[in-house]
């Protein structure tokens, strides 16, 4: 089955809901206009649909191969990433200083939405070189910056982040490759990296390792880790590439799925590169302040992965969608005269619209959550930009657990409406449940989003971030039972999104408020819920959105031309509201009986 950008939804969230008219009146966004935003999104969902599409299950079916160190990737690949790097998407939302396009990362967003929904496994390279070069944006000497960043933006080179170790899994605390000074300043690296993406490949001329390291005098645990580049080949101070250094792939993962996705285990200081035993290293910033540079580029790659989710989601949506109105199975539940395509069954309609509204929730989450990015980064107020940051950095872990958890449903429903042949590879919708899974793992899994979520943006400002959203969204609730008094025939959709959404935020509040009135006495109670709470915020947040969206289209379904996408779009907020609000409440009990809960679970233990 074919993808199909949706860039009708796309431009619907940019223009309702993400305020891209505000966005592109910031500084610096002086000649981007929305003809030009217009023929980016057009352009891009030609390029990924024609070129980017078809390699999906190929990929999949024929992965990246190993060989003495070297890698090739899944056929299709190569050619496809140069045809990437010509079109100029590399640099699209990176500053034009070092040659890049300097657009919104809100069209960001939706561009790399589109390349991961036609081929996630392609996307991570691109995905992980856009964190190197925000990393080194921010923190790199004007050197590194002239000379690694410009090759990445064209394409030339990617980048990969190098954090996990054996025996260090997540606690980066327990990093032990070793950065050993050397007289001119650069640095001798030791040591066994595992899970990189992109580790090693053929599609581009060199690979940028930004890696985790200790000096041999570093404090213990995490302040004592410092962060180095280390290139595939050295690079001159002209640009040019030099002697291979000792960075070697010793293999590639098997794994469950993102089958075309190379991950490597690179082991640096074997001895097999061309610059004597040690990889040739260069600091970052300052020594032992590794992982706060680092959080940089994490942070980048978190709202990307949750990007990913949306964009797997989309993926299997339209997988199901046609193939519900393909098969042809059963009567109809009126009676028929013959069989009807399984689209007229209720369930399956149920089914659809959960998919549907889950990915279209978090797809409007996601591209408000960029605004508020572009907004912090460049509005001229400063107060502006303070409070812009704070909500982005609130959304930032919500975007990723909630949108990368829901992708493990919609891709699973995916699967169920295709019945027993979904269960068969052949038809593809295995494909995306397979790749899914990684999402709520990498780049921090879900209950790492969840403590950084509870610990660092509710406890932290007391839940201000908090309370303001909440107050927002109360606004909402009275503009929705405003308007469904005089709405006519949609009176009773939006007095049911009113409704539902005004108990969420209710939920959602005493939730909050027993987060904070607990952190002190019963941290472990607090953190149980953490993971209950992370969803929980992000099933009301995302039903903002679509109650946002809900009101728009009450106003345009009956009055416009494009009237059939208004009257779906106001469907699946009224689904949303019916079907995926209500869990809100049970996930606030699941955080306000964490005191009895946690002493119970603590003295079960891990039996």
């Amino acid at each position: 089955m074919s993808y199909r950008a949706p860039t009708e939804d796309i431009r619907f969230v940019l223009n309702e809901l993400a305020d891209l008219e505000n966005v592109l009146a910031l500084p610096g966004f002086e000649d981007v206009s929305s003809d030009l935003v217009d023929a980016v999104l057009d352009e891009n969902a030609k390029f990924v649909e024609q070129a980017i599409a078809p390699l999906n299950q190929s990929g999949d079916t024929s992965p990246a191969k190993w060989s003495d160190g070297s890698v090739s990737t899944s056929p299709g690949f190569k050619k496809a990433f140069s045809e990437f790097a010509a079109g100029g998407w590399q640099g699209l939302q990176h500053e034009q200083e070092w040659g890049g396009q300097g657009l919104p990362k809100l069209i960001g967003a939706a561009v790399s939405e589109n390349m991961n929904a036609a081929n996630l496994a392609f996307s991570l390279c691109p995905l992980l070189t856009d964190g190197v070069i925000e990393a080194l944006t921010a923190v790199g000497t004007h050197d590194q910056q002239s000379r690694f960043i410009p090759p990445m933006l064209e394409g030339r080179w990617t980048g990969t982040m190098n954090l996990t170790e054996p025996q260090a899994g997540s606690d980066l605390a327990q990093v032990a490759t070793r950065a050993v000074k050397q007289g001119d300043g650069s640095y001798r690296l030791s040591g066994q990296k595992i899970f990189i993406t992109y580790g090693e490949h053929d599609m581009a001329e060199n690979i940028v390792h930004l890696v985790l390291a200790r000096t041999p005098d570093a404090p213990r645990g995490v302040k004592g880790i410092s962060l180095f580049i280390v290139p595939k080949f050295l690079v001159g101070e002209d640009g040019t590439l030099g002697p291979r250094n000792d960075v070697w792939c010793a293999s590639l993962e098997h794994k469950l799925g993102i089958h075309g996705s190379p991950t490597a285990v690179l082991l640096y200081g074997s001895g097999k590169g061309d610059v004597g035993e040690g990889a040739v290293g260069y600091l970052v910033g300052e020594e032992n302040r590794g992982l706060e540079y680092m959080f940089i580029m994490m942070n980048a790659a978190r709202y990307a992965v949750g990007i990913q989710g949306i964009a797997v989601s989309e993926r299997a949506l339209q997988h199901a969608v046609a193939y519900a109105h393909e098969r042809v199975q059963g009567q109809a539940l009126e009676g028929s005269a013959g069989p009807v395509a399984i689209s007229n069954h209720p369930d399956v309609q149920r089914m659809l619209l959960n998919m549907r509204a889950l990915t279209e929730g978090g797809r409007a989450l996601a591209y408000v959550a960029a605004a508020a990015c572009d907004t912090a980064r460049r509005h001229t107020d400063p107060a502006a930009r303070a409070r812009s940051k704070a909500v982005y950095e609130y959304l930032v872990p919500v975007v990723k657990g909630f949108s990368t958890e829901s992708s493990l449903e919609v891709t699973s429903l995916g699967v169920q409406v295709h019945g027993g042949m979904g269960f068969i590879e052949e038809t593809g919708a295995a494909q995306y449940y397979r790749d899914a899974r990684i999402l709520p793992i990498y780049e921090g899994t879900t209950a790492i989003q969840a403590n950084d979520f509870v610990g660092r943006k509710i406890l932290r400002d007391g839940g201000a971030v908090a309370k303001v959203l909440s107050a927002e969204m109360r606004a909402l609730v009275v503009q929705l039972q405003q308007e469904s008094d005089k709405a006519g025939r949609d009176a009773d959709g939006l007095d049911l999104i009113a409704r539902r959404l005004g108990a969420g935020i209710e939920a959602y509040d005493k939730a909050t408020s027993f987060i904070l009135a607990n952190a002190q006495s019963s941290l472990r109670a607090v953190f149980l819920g953490s993971v209950p709470y992370l969803m929980l915020a992000g099933t009301v947040h995302a039903g903002w959105q679509l109650a946002r969206a809900a009101l728009v289209c009450s106003q345009k379904a009956h009055a416009d031309e494009a009237a059939a996408f208004y009257t779906t779009k106001l469907a699946t907020s009224v689904f949303y509201a019916a079907h995926i609000l209500p869990r809100v409440e049970s996930l606030s009990v699941s955080v306000l009986e964490g005191i009895v809960a946690s002493r119970y679970a603590n003295e079960a233990g891990g039996k």
